[in-house]
C-alpha cells in the first residue's frame, strides 16, 4: 500500500509549484475521520468542541458582506493563515491546502469542503464544513457560517471539533489548544474586518 501524504512542514512559506504539488498528492485522499458532516448536529464524543460567534452588524447589506467575506476565504487571519487556492470555490469535495505558522515553521495541512450550507430557516444561514483529510495536522471537522437572526443582527460563527493527530501536535495538546484559541479569535477580528471593508 503507497504511504500517505503527510502535513509538510517548513522554516519559509512553500512556494506555489511546491503546494500545488502537494494538492495534487492529496486530490484522492479520504477524510481522516468517522464522523464526517457531525457538525450539522451535536459534537461526537472524543473530541474537542469549540462554537464561537461574533456581531458583524445589522440588516441584509451586512450579511451579504459576510457571505461575500466567506466565499472569499477572508475568515482566515494573515499573516499567519492562508488558504490555497486563494480563489477556491466553495462547494462540496473541493479540497484546499491550509497553510498555518505556528512554532516558527510553516504548517501545510488538506481540508475538503463536507457541505455547504444556505438555508432560510429557522433563521438565513450561508456558509459551510470542512474536514480534515490525513494530511493534517489535526483530525475533525468546523463550520464556518453568516447567521442573520430574527432580531436583525447578523453573526460570524465558527463551531469545530477536533483532536490532534499529527504526532508533534499531540506532545504539545496545551499550545495546540491555545493555538485554535488565537485562530478563532484572530478569525473573529478577521470577519469583522471585512465586513466593514469589503473588497
Amino acid at each position: 500500500m503507497p504511504k500517505q501524504p503527510s502535513p509538510q512542514w517548513s522554516r519559509t512559506p512553500p512556494s506555489d509549484a511546491q503546494i500545488a504539488g502537494f494538492l495534487a498528492r492529496v486530490a484522492d485522499q479520504p477524510f481522516s475521520y468517522r464522523e464526517v458532516g457531525a457538525t450539522k448536529g451535536g459534537p461526537p464524543p472524543g473530541y474537542n468542541f469549540d462554537d464561537n460567534a461574533v456581531q458583524l452588524g445589522r440588516g441584509a447589506e451586512v450579511f451579504a458582506r459576510g457571505c461575500a467575506a466567506l466565499r472569499a476565504w477572508r475568515m482566515f487571519p494573515a499573516p499567519w493563515t492562508r488558504i490555497r487556492p486563494a480563489d477556491a470555490p466553495i462547494r462540496e469535495g473541493q479540497t484546499v491546502a491550509m497553510l498555518a505558522r505556528a512554532f516558527g515553521l510553516w504548517w501545510l495541512s488538506s481540508c475538503r469542503i463536507v457541505y455547504v450550507v444556505d438555508e432560510t430557516t429557522p433563521v438565513r444561514r450561508y456558509g459551510f464544513a470542512y474536514g480534515t483529510l490525513p494530511a493534517h495536522v489535526e483530525q475533525g471537522e468546523e463550520l464556518f457560517s453568516i447567521e442573520w437572526r430574527a432580531d436583525d443582527t447578523v453573526w460570524y460563527r465558527v463551531l469545530a471539533f477536533s483532536r490532534p493527530r499529527y504526532w508533534p501536535v499531540r506532545l504539545a495538546k496545551p499550545l495546540a489548544r491555545n493555538l485554535q484559541r488565537k485562530f478563532v479569535r484572530d478569525s473573529k477580528a478577521a470577519m469583522v474586518l471585512a465586513v466593514s471593508t469589503p473588497a
